[in-house]
């Protein structure tokens, strides 16, 4: 008889235990969020995110380090993840099937949950004699790995003044490698893609003056005609100590989640964020705007997003 009460006993507990299981599954998903390599904003932000959200939420979101904008879209497409950080040009070329994708084909996998933030190409050096892009001729310049969204920024901001990867020494690093070989001397300049402060440079410049070079009025504007999805941006002096700030061009930090992603975990990951964002411990989040949130017009929201938006006075693209 103790035998057959001990076996209830141990069924009850199983069946119990399923049933937390279930309940708990039925609270919310749990989703993972690619970003960026750990010196970069992708990793720094997406982390903080990840762990904002699971507090304010029944949505478990993991953050984890990524490879970048076209290794993140490939992720979002194998399901290898849930959510993950692209720059917009990268988005757009993935869901368009150019640039990077051509050959592989448009992805049609994801859709947007947020516009975040800009990204900035910082184009850093620490010799002060290199001024505009046209002294970057004949130097040996980091420009992000082959097929990047890095690399195409480079192609981009060079071919405005009428350079091409020949006019260049060319070489393909990430941040932190790029970092320690501006450090050491072995490059002369490096195109760093994102959000600033970005911390392979912050790193860098306590080791030494840096600069970034500027682009000119003329240039941007001949860049932004040919790519739109460029705007005009500012980098702050006393970010990284320089002499004074310079200007740039930016693309936009965007969220991409999985089309087969519940409409109520994205609602959830997106009003999470913007209903709390005073409270995210992230210089990044001073940045949060719902309009820039939900601006992108060439790739559609994911339900769950464009259902929050549209609830703050914001129709985004759904199609």
């Amino acid at each position: 008889m103790k035998k057959f009460f001990a076996i209830v006993s141990v069924l009850c507990l199983i069946f119990a235990l399923c049933a937390c299981g279930a309940q708990g599954g039925e609270k919310g998903e749990s989703l993972v969020f690619t970003t960026g390599g750990d010196t970069g904003t992708y990793y720094a932000y997406g982390s903080v995110l990840a762990q904002f959200v699971s507090s304010k939420s029944d949505v478990n979101v993991t953050a984890v380090a990524g490879n970048g904008s076209q290794a993140n879209v490939e992720d979002l497409k194998s399901g290898a993840v849930q959510l993950g950080f692209c720059q917009s040009d990268v988005m757009s070329y993935a869901y368009n099937g150019t640039n990077i994708f051509e050959e592989s084909g448009a992805v049609k996998d994801f859709s947007v949950a947020a516009a975040l933030y800009m990204e900035q190409v910082q184009i850093v050096t620490m010799n002060k004699d290199i001024k505009t892009v046209a002294d970057l001729k004949g130097k040996t310049v980091s420009i992000g790995a082959p097929g990047s969204g890095v690399y195409f920024n480079a192609i981009d901001v060079l071919g405005a003044y009428d350079l091409t990867v020949d006019d260049i020494k060319p070489v393909y690093q990430s941040f932190g490698d790029s970092a320690e070989s501006l450090k050491d001397g072995k490059i002369d300049a490096a195109f760093i893609v994102s959000g600033a402060p970005t911390n392979a440079i912050t790193d860098l410049s306590t080791t030494g003056q840096v600069y970034l070079v500027g682009i000119d009025d003329e240039h941007i504007d001949a860049l932004i005609e040919k790519s739109p999805y460029y705007t005009k941006n500012t980098v702050a002096a006393e970010l990284y100590g320089m002499p004074e700030d310079v200007q740039t061009v930016a693309v936009g930090a965007v969220v991409l989640v999985r089309n087969d992603v519940s409409e109520d975990a994205v609602y959830k990951f997106v009003s999470s964020i913007f209903e709390n964002s005073a409270e995210i411990q992230h210089g990044k989040a001073e940045e949060l705007n719902i309009e820039f949130a939900s601006s992108i017009t060439d790739v559609p929201y994911h339900p769950g997003a464009a259902k929050y938006f549209a609830e703050k006075g914001f129709e985004p693209t759904t199609k």
